[in-house]
């Protein structure tokens, strides 16, 4: 019987090991020789296994047979192995589809991260917006609320009206009168036309403003912008003023160097901001030697006026208007 030997193996733990192999038997002599006769010696040379070379005194013991490895049957209904080709095939397939994703997502990306008017195709003129500084809320007196929190149900503007105001776009030529500070009533009715001024300034004493601010700039193409900011002891009087000046359906009192001006068709309900109510009017044609557009805000005890007018034929621009508009709106708001 020939000896087997066992290769030492990593991670051979005693449960990975079988049962035990039974021992050899012994055969009596007699027997042995009964049973070699009974064997052709034909058989005898062609089963019979060459004798082990002897050991040597100092060998160390052969070790045991391995554990037996049970086989698992495989189905006869098994699939066979698809040929190597198709395997080369598929690989060569599935890394082209990898890199057309790799590089289509690539592309996508690069796409996105430019401006539209980097994109070839997609470039598109300026809307003509205004270059506005980033704007951020005045700090308040100390435990004061905001205009329209819960806990400010008159709607007062605590904050200081003068850092209420819209800052100029960048490339603007500030106003000399109009520079973000404090102004006159008489400065303020400077907006309106000289025939009105008397009753609008009988309507401001009546109504008894707290504070009057204004800023004013001009722009490289000729559009001059003016805001003021006029704030009231209460909504109520704020309220009633805008009634007074017959603000509504059209754009009552009449502005310096307006001629017919109707409402805005262009400003839209999505352009409104929650609180409060605009009133946006455009000088319609023939108009006169300027083109205005103008719009009052009522915010709380506080009203906006907002004018832009550009001098010649040509309309005031529509969209930097209505930016200046919603910007100044969301700092009342």
């Amino acid at each position: 019987m020939s000896e087997q030997t066992v290769t030492s193996g990593a991670g051979v733990t005693p449960e990975d090991v079988g049962a035990p192999v039974a021992p050899e038997a012994t055969v009596a002599p007699e027997k042995a020789e009964a049973a070699e006769a009974a064997v052709a010696p034909e058989a005898v040379v062609a089963t019979a296994a060459p004798a082990p070379p002897p050991l040597p005194e100092c060998a160390p013991p052969l070790p045991e047979a391995p554990p037996v490895v049970p086989v698992v049957p495989v189905a006869a209904d098994a699939a066979p192995k698809p040929p190597r080709r198709v395997l080369r095939a598929v690989a060569r397939w599935t890394a082209a589809a990898l890199a057309f994703g790799v590089l289509g997502t690539g592309t996508a990306f690069g796409i996105a991260s430019l401006e539209r008017t980097d994109v070839p195709g997609l470039a598109t003129e300026g809307d003509g917006r205004w270059d506005y500084p980033e704007l951020s809320l005045p700090a308040l007196p100390a435990g004061s609320p905001r205009p329209f929190s819960p806990g400010n149900p008159a709607e007062i503007h605590h904050a200081d009206l003068r850092e209420l105001l819209l800052p100029a776009p960048a490339g603007a030529k500030p106003d000399k009168k109009l520079t973000g500070g404090w102004i006159s009533t008489e400065t303020f009715l400077d907006a309106y036309r000289k025939q009105d001024r008397r009753s609008v300034a009988q309507l401001l004493k009546d109504a008894a403003p707290r504070h009057i601010a204004a800023r004013g700039w001009t722009m490289p193409d000729g559009t001059t912008s003016r805001i003021y900011l006029v704030r009231f002891n209460s909504t109520a009087f704020a309220s009633r003023m805008i009634d007074d000046l017959n603000v509504g359906s059209s754009a009552g009192t009449p502005l310096a160097r307006t001629d017919t001006t109707d409402l805005d068709p262009a400003w839209g309900s999505a352009n409104d901001i929650e609180n409060l109510s605009s009133f946006v009017f455009a000088e319609q044609a023939p108009f006169g030697a300027e083109h205005v557009r103008q719009a009052y805000t009522l915010a709380g005890d506080t009203i906006a006026l907002v004018v832009h007018e550009r001098p010649g034929k040509r309309e005031t621009p529509r969209i930097p208007f209505q930016q200046t508009l919603i910007l100044q709106n969301q700092l009342l708001a």
